[in-house]
């Protein structure tokens, strides 16, 4: 009987071991993850889990009954020590699990501040899963005071978190402007004023120094630019990096992640990968997508491609971000961008339409679903959009779409 084994139980191996079920594997699947619940969704951890507002079983993405239903082994709590590629073994202390194929679903894992700035002390957070939210859900409360240590996505969702419960929150990026790695000057504007507007201290082109605290608990931060701050806690959003250390011990390709093919195989013919942790050819280029679609999209495809269904990955980048009462969808990938073109919807509708040249590559929208649809569908069509078109809010965008 052949045995299928899958390291990582987050969204991306989730999706695979149900996608091989669905497929019509009838062999053995053993599904390992390290934490000890099931496997649950993480966007909603920083926002509805934190919040209170979403209790912990509806993060599951299965319940506990269809593993044992679709005759999956489920290996929670378990930290693999190391793959040897050349026997198709999985060591986990003095256990040895075989397989015949092995799929890496390990995700990836929050930088965090380290102990000579004050990283250790108690009261500093990083939000990346289940056991990060339920430490830090105490300290979220009306009059603490909170430092947000960057400006991505990450540290802005924690920011209007602990705005909304009451907490006084200073937000530091290091940059010139929050979001200035994954977003236009007309987005950090955007989410800029969004921020101020609910009490929010954005201090831009200004770092973390250090943190100073008593009895082993963080009490002060100080920063780059001499100011220091009373906090409460500390709340670390500095970005994440791909969790590959297993597979490059065991003599995997790693670029950016543990490289794929087109169908998501690595450098060994019998291990895959899927995910955050992966990097995969994209139109000319290597990527690695950090989003829940991509974790889904393609920890399916590689599951057919195990059964020897040999289909080429095609992304379709697309990512949101909830902040106060804006949703912010993201379609496509706007790296090279040269142009910007800014449309102003029904009410508080706005949406950033990014192109290079005159092909329109990415959109970010604010409250404007009907702008961000059409937009997705252009790029993922290779299609453009005229700017002329975009920028009038009179004009019908729909027509582009039989362009």
């Amino acid at each position: 009987m052949t045995h299928i084994a899958v390291i990582g139980a987050g969204q991306a191996g989730a999706s695979l071991v149900a996608k091989l079920r669905n497929s019509g594997f009838e062999g053995d699947i053993t599904l390992i993850g390290a934490e000890d619940a099931l496997p649950y969704q993480r966007p909603p951890l920083s926002k509805a889990y934190l919040l209170g507002e979403m209790q912990l079983e509806r993060l599951f993405l299965r319940p506990e009954s269809f593993y044992a239903e679709h005759n999956i082994t489920l290996r929670l709590g378990t930290r693999v020590d190391a793959i040897d590629p050349q026997r198709q073994d999985i060591i986990i202390g003095d256990e040895v699990i075989a397989y015949d194929q092995l799929a890496l679903t390990t995700g990836s894992k929050p930088r965090h501040l380290p102990a000579s700035v004050g990283g250790d002390l108690k009261g500093v957070h990083v939000v990346r899963d289940l056991r990060d939210v339920d430490e830090m859900a105490p300290e979220v409360r009306q009059g603490a005071r909170a430092l947000i240590v960057g400006g991505g996505y990450i540290g802005l969702e924690a920011a209007a978190v602990c705005a909304k419960r009451g907490v006084a929150v200073t937000l530091v990026e290091m940059s010139d402007r929050i979001l200035q790695r994954v977003a236009a000057p007309e987005t950090s504007a955007y989410f800029r004023a969004l921020h101020s507007d609910n009490g929010v201290d954005i201090r831009e082109g200004v770092g973390l120094d250090h943190l100073q605290g008593d009895a082993g608990r963080v009490q002060r931060a100080v920063l780059s630019d001499g100011s220091t701050l009373e906090v409460d806690f500390v709340v670390v959003g500095v970005g994440i990096t791909p969790a590959c250390d297993l597979a490059e011990a065991a003599g995997l390709a790693i670029d950016n992640g543990i490289r794929t093919d087109e169908l998501g195989r690595t450098s060994d013919p019998l291990i895959w990968a899927a995910g955050d942790c992966a990097s995969f050819p994209y139109k000319g280029q290597r990527i690695r997508l950090e989003s829940v679609p991509n974790a889904i999209d393609q920890a399916e495809i590689v599951a057919q491609n195990m059964l020897g269904a040999a289909k080429t990955y095609v992304a379709t980048p697309w990512f949101w971000s909830d902040q106060y009462d804006v949703k912010l969808q993201i379609a496509g990938l706007n790296s090279g961008y040269d142009t910007v073109v800014t449309r102003r919807g029904e009410g508080a509708a706005t949406s950033f339409w990014y192109y290079i040249g005159e092909q329109l590559v990415a959109v970010d929208a604010m409250n404007d679903p009907r702008a961000y649809m059409v937009a997705k569908r252009l790029i993922e069509a290779g299609k453009t959009a005229d700017k002329t078109v975009v920028a009038n809010p009179e004009a019908d965008l729909k027509p582009l779409l039989k362009a």
